[in-house]
């Protein structure tokens, strides 16, 4: 038997097959084969159409079961990730209103930021663990001011996950980490917040109903059959958003254990089993994928805007022939770069630095002796000197960090990245060779929170190679503080 996930991205549809007895990977694709489009109306604003994310689910679907020979009839069970904090509004009827508003939209941050004063720190930090923000309320929130034709015809509002369950099943239910994802979920009370709807004037009766991640979530029916070319009763068994779901697909479920991501931006995504926070602005708390009540496990997010589009930029604009490239010609360069310092912010507002635009930098550079390879080398040291920076705020909120594991992709893959950060942070960094959607298809066979055979399924399967600190981490220590002295220069200007 198999089982297939899904993993719901702004860029793409990606889907994979499982085996459900050793968890190996069969086949995994992804749709479109280029990268799907945003919509943007206005500056800053984002959405995407989610009937397009269907669209692409089922052409993934047909593509992986065309292409492995697997017969539908054999699909066990259904696992969904999908891009966290947006927004579907449906009718009655459970049609579309309007475009989704995604995760990178930022018309609701005022909304967001005076809520956020009006409500009080205590109140949102004891409840929320979070500023309302640009989060799923804020933009309701700004649905219902600024389109009430809209508003009054909204039935439910979901969030992407939530919207491609319903589409296989026709039932309309969310969960508590998606919740806690959009400021949703009270964690003093242990239910949706509907003080926060209240506040801003938002039916509460739109909140769709509350089920486990791990639980029978509903079946495929003969519509969502026929397009997929999945089998009518096919059992939907779990879904999260994609941060949660990439910390389970790497085995990070137990408080002191982090899931790091280097992709176009940077994510470091560390658990702990305090329900306290004292940083409600640069990094953000949700709910994990194992969180009860009884057993409170909460993700601390960072994320880093600029992270490797900084390096992508390079290649495009240097005439690299490729990555391999790039990290052999770093790799020969010394630690510390011969004093050349990346700034990689140049990808927008920065949260971990106090919502400042501080731009991309390059300082100190000397036309006598820096190369393509030092370039190369002060980016990939920039860039993880910004996840040690912000690694600072998640550990000063109460959160050590024990265990590092990272997928064998983009930044990771290079030893000067890796070892840097490695380094620095005194821990060994885990690579593992795998994916949002191999994740959700291998959670789909998780019972009810038993997590005992899950992570010998990833180590078996998965597991690629370490990178260790170095013994002397010296050079390493002093690049990092010339690097802060003068980031610290930079937002002093900025301020």
């Amino acid at each position: 038997m198999y089982n297939i996930g899904y993993d719901i991205g702004s860029s793409s549809v990606k889907a994979a097959i499982i085996e459900v007895k050793t968890g190996k990977q069969i086949a995994v694709t992804h749709e479109p084969e280029g990268e799907m489009g945003m919509i943007s109306p206005e500056n800053s604003w984002a959405e995407q159409d989610p009937e397009l994310w269907w669209k692409l689910v089922c052409l993934a679907t047909k593509k992986l079961l065309k292409q492995t020979g697997i017969d539908s009839k054999k699909i066990n069970g259904i696992g969904i990730a999908y891009q966290m904090h947006g927004l579907v509004v449906v009718d009655r009827n459970g049609a579309p209103l309007r475009n989704a508003i995604i995760w990178c939209d930022s018309r609701a941050v005022a909304i967001g930021n005076e809520a956020f004063k009006a409500l009080g720190t205590k109140k949102c930090k004891e409840h929320l663990l979070n500023s309302p923000a640009n989060f799923t309320a804020s933009k309701l929130k700004w649905v219902r001011d600024n389109e009430p034709e809209v508003y009054d015809k909204v039935h439910k509002y979901m969030l992407p996950g939530d919207y491609i369950a319903y589409k296989f099943s026709g039932d309309i239910t969310t969960t508590v980490n998606g919740l806690s994802e959009g400021t949703l979920w009270d964690y003093k009370t242990h239910k949706p917040a509907n003080w926060l709807l209240d506040f801003y004037d938002i039916d509460v009766s739109m909140t769709p109903d509350v089920v486990d991640n791990f639980t029978l979530q509903g079946v495929v029916n003969q519509q969502a059959a026929m397009d997929s070319g999945l089998q009518p009763g096919t059992s939907i068994m779990y879904r999260a958003g994609d941060q949660p779901n990439n910390a389970l697909a790497l085995n990070v479920m137990k408080p002191g254990e982090v899931a790091a991501t280097g992709g176009t931006s940077g994510v470091v995504y560390a658990l702990t089993d305090t329900m306290h926070t004292n940083e409600l602005e640069r990094i953000n708390n949700f709910a994990h994928v194992n969180y009860t009540q009884e057993t409170p496990v909460i993700g601390k997010l960072l994320c880093i805007n600029g992270a490797g589009i900084q390096y992508r930029w390079m290649k495009n604009n240097t005439g690299a022939e490729s990555y391999n490239h790039m990290n052999q010609l770093a790799s020969a360069e010394p630690v510390g770069s011969n004093g050349l310092t990346i700034m990689p912010f140049g990808n927008g507002t920065e949260r971990m630095l106090g919502n400042t635009n501080v731009g991309g930098r390059m300082l100190n550079l000397n036309l006598n002796k820096h190369t393509n390879g030092t370039v190369y080398r002060a980016t990939l040291e920039g860039i993880a000197f910004s996840f040690i920076y912000g690694m600072k705020f998640i550990k000063n909120d109460n959160t050590p960090l024990h265990v590092i594991r990272a997928g064998n992709d983009n930044l990771f893959r290079s030893e000067v990245f890796s070892n840097t950060i490695a380094s620095l942070i005194g821990q060994e960094i885990e690579i593992y060779n795998t994916t949002g959607a191999v994740g959700a298809a291998r959670a789909a066979s998780i019972s009810k929170y038993d997590l005992s055979a899950f992570g010998d399924s990833i180590s078996n399967n998965d597991y690629v190679s370490s990178y260790t600190p170095q013994k002397n981490a010296t050079a390493y220590a002093e690049a990092y503080s010339k690097w802060e002295q003068q980031l610290e220069v930079i937002l002093k200007n900025n301020n």
